[in-house]
């Protein structure tokens, strides 16, 4: 029988188990942080101390316990949220988020015991917004879903005024009021990440920023070993912005120093 426990900050979940698991912390929930949270393994003992670490944050929590499950909850329940394993059984989490992008954009935190570069890129490539490793610090897990979630709102949730935060470049139009942008007037859906990288350089139309600035900007934390999350998203811009991603017309790399929006 696998063991893991949920441990302080200086342990970690889907590892040996070592502490006990500690109590929730009572402290006043604000309504809008009540968030719906939809946590998918196949592992019932690491959803539900998953569940224990977010519900102190004051989430609100839903289970499944594979990808079937997640898509049957998703379709039924308003979910701000997902934290889904790879391996699973029926339909794993690969599958299953592949099946998710098709519909909805909310952000997709992709759990897996596989650590290789190749694994990672497969996650971020299918549609995941991050990636964290087996066995993970669940303080950490928590940081990254406070991330993804600020992201998220920010692009949903904010009021459109009087339309000074509108960006054009050629036909490519971002609408950062209405969160909205669009390919010769022909609307594209992009994850809360990818919407945040085309926003920074159509801000910038003409400038270069590195892979190093890209992800410190739009990840807030330190670039190490950045250069394949960045390259990826980069790309899933280009095939939905680019009419020949092979041949860009506005996102353009300049090779050895980064990427940049071309003037028109």
């Amino acid at each position: 029988m696998r063991e893991f426990a949920v441990q302080s900050s200086l342990n970690h979940v889907g590892g040996p188990a070592r502490k006990k698991v500690p109590e929730k912390k009572k402290r006043k929930v604000e309504k809008e942080e009540m968030y719906n949270i939809l946590v998918c393994d196949d592992d019932r003992e690491i959803v539900d101390a998953i569940e224990i670490y977010l519900t102190q944050e004051g989430y609100h929590v839903l289970k499944a316990y594979d990808g079937m499950q997640a898509i049957q909850m998703l379709e039924r329940e308003e979910i701000q949220l997902l934290i889904i394993d790879v391996m699973m059984p029926k339909l794993d989490g690969i599958r299953a988020t592949l099946k998710i992008r098709e519909k909805s954009s909310i952000p997709i935190i992709i759990l897996s015991a596989k650590s290789e570069d190749v694994d990672k890129i497969l996650g971020l490539n299918i549609g995941a917004d991050d990636y964290v490793t087996k066995p993970f610090n669940p303080l950490e897990l928590v940081a990254r879903v406070k991330s993804q979630l600020r992201r998220y709102t920010k692009l949903g949730n904010l009021p459109a005024d009087d339309g000074e935060n509108v960006y054009q470049v050629g036909g490519l139009l971002v609408n950062d009021d209405l969160k909205e942008v669009s390919v010769e007037g022909e609307p594209v859906k992009l994850t809360p990440i990818e919407y945040n990288i085309l926003l920074l350089l159509v801000k910038n139309p003409g400038k270069v920023f590195s892979i190093e600035q890209i992800y410190e900007s739009i990840w807030n934390e330190e670039a190490i070993g950045a250069d394949n999350t960045v390259a990826v998203h980069i790309r899933h811009i280009r095939e939905k912005i680019e009419i020949n991603p092979k041949e860009p017309r506005y996102l353009k790399v300049v090779w050895g120093i980064g990427y940049k929006i071309e003037k028109q």
